[in-house]
């Protein structure tokens, strides 16, 4: 149970810092990727101060515990993947943790981008498994 509850608080932070942090407006997250149009960097501060954190705590978890993340081989699955996460990324303005703060807002974009999203694991599961 108090995994459980500590699970919820780190999200709860974590909706909270997107939305603070402007990842939950899709405007300013293409903005973001625009590098030739209306390019706007706030977002590379908020990726940088969530680097810093991992970096930081990264380094707290590996003394405590000894446990390192080994890297993974670069296949055809990872580029596919990182490339489809950025292609949807660019068109919606939303990556799943934003989308799923923004949710709340019950916006019909948003509400459908996360109701695509959702069967998108769907049929990567089932496609995964046949």
């Amino acid at each position: 149970m108090r995994d459980a509850i500590f699970a919820g608080l780190a999200g709860l932070v974590f909706a909270v810092g997107l939305a603070v942090g402007g990842m939950t407006d899709p405007a300013r997250v293409q903005g973001f990727l625009d590098l030739f149009g209306r390019w706007d960097p706030t977002l590379a501060f908020v990726m940088g101060g969530a680097l810093g954190v991992y970096a930081l705590l990264s380094r707290i978890v590996v003394r405590r515990r000894g446990e390192v993340v080994s890297p993974r081989r670069i296949d055809a699955r990872l580029v596919g993947g990182a490339a489809l996460f950025g292609i949807g990324w660019g068109l919606a303005g939303y990556c799943p943790g934003p989308a799923f703060v923004s949710a709340g807002t019950g916006g019909p974009g948003t509400l459908l981008f996360v109701v695509a999203m959702l069967g998108g694991f769907v049929v990567f599961r089932l496609w995964r498994r046949a």
